[in-house]
């Protein structure tokens, strides 16, 4: 699994490493750099799967921002287990993007190395067949890179119909035909945990979540609720179109959790938007209780006060701040508990409170500024 990721001229970064753990929480204010590291593990993904200039061009600002100005090329470095490296250098030539050069490293020794070599490195170094140190090493890279999984569930496009596939889109669009393409003991027991989750929910009390096939030929389907109301206790369908963005925005992330292979990489922008401050506990929980029995590991992104209270001293080895060099401008990333003042900020009350008052840039600026 990814344990590692360094940037190095990447966009509004100089040189930084971000360390992935199960479960992993970046944090930062507004054009810190948040997106920008989620944007270089879909670089990676996107180069694996052949479809990096889509990739590229649905990025903020194109090829015309990948490098960080003035610099001419930037770098990207993946570890695996903390053994194998994969860095790619490239550059953009008349607006086009130019892959100048990819290594493969094994405990830091250079094992496969190839120049101005558009396709991924990792499918021409596995014609090296007589290598088995380094067919093991592709083999551990090329399952962790591909399995990166970039979530953004938006709940307008979960509201009707979708076809039944295996994968999740990245805006959960499908989230009924992902559960319905279940074989029926799986989907059955992947419902049952969406179910267990949803019954806490604050707004309503949901008694089952479930997808069903639609149609005669059964190639779409639709996600349904069924909820108690009123005193009576009668039980009320509800499907997709009527359920709130709040309420999809969960699903959806507990649906990724429960349907992704074993051993990816899941992450999520801005993780709580639009949830009511009350699921903060309830997420954390997930994300960590299904991250771990799936070995899934999970990085977020987040400026949620209610999250960052809700996070206990247990997990500030795995928060990493995000922010700007003040005299230079470029971003940077720093592990919360290697900021020297933190526990004289934690007595000062929780994370969230101390991101709230910008307590954490502050101290961040007169150790760099």
């Amino acid at each position: 699994m990814i344990t590692e990721l360094r940037l190095e001229n990447w966009k509004s970064f100089g040189d930084a490493t971000l360390y992935i753990d199960p479960l992993s929480i970046l944090i930062g204010t507004n054009a810190s750099g948040k997106s920008n590291v989620l944007e270089a593990l879909q670089f990676l993904n996107s180069m694996l799967h052949g479809k990096i200039k889509d990739s590229v061009a649905a990025m903020r600002g194109g090829n015309d921002w990948l490098i960080k100005k003035p610099s001419t090329s930037a770098k990207l470095s993946v570890t695996v287990d903390r053994v194998y490296e994969c860095a790619i250098v490239f550059d953009v030539v008349d607006g086009d993007l130019r892959i100048k050069n990819q290594t493969i490293k094994i405990n830091g020794i250079i094992k496969f190395e190839s120049k101005f070599n558009q396709q991924f490195v990792m499918l021409e170094a596995y014609n090296d067949e007589h290598d088995l140190e380094l067919f093991h090493a592709l083999e551990n890279m090329f399952y962790s890179l591909s399995n990166i999984t970039l979530l953004n569930p938006i709940p307008k496009s979960m509201r009707g119909f979708s076809p039944v596939l295996v994968k999740l889109k990245e805006d959960a669009s499908n989230i009924a035909g992902v559960l319905a393409a279940l074989s029926p003991e799986k989907q059955q027991e992947v419902e049952e945990v969406l179910t267990q989750y949803a019954r806490r929910l604050p707004e309503s009390e949901i008694q089952r979540v479930y997808a069903e096939k639609v149609g005669k030929l059964g190639k779409d389907a639709m996600l349904y609720c069924d909820e108690k109301w009123g005193e009576s206790g009668e039980i009320f369908t509800v499907d997709a179109r009527a359920m709130s963005d709040g309420t999809l925005r969960f699903l959806a992330i507990l649906t990724a959790l429960l349907t992704l292979p074993e051993g990816s990489l899941l992450a999520i922008d801005e993780v709580d938007n639009g949830l009511h401050p009350s699921r903060a506990h309830l997420l954390l929980e997930a994300l960590q209780t299904i991250g771990k029995q799936r070995n899934i590991d999970v990085l977020v992104t987040t400026h949620n006060p209610a999250l960052l209270d809700a996070l206990g001293t247990e997990f500030v080895p795995f928060v990493t701040v995000a922010h700007r060099d003040s005299i230079t401008g470029e971003s940077k990333l720093t592990l919360l508990e290697d900021i020297e003042q933190l526990p004289k900020l934690l007595a000062q009350g929780k994370v969230g409170k101390l991101s709230t008052q910008g307590l954490i840039e502050k101290s961040l600026e007169s150790v760099h500024g």
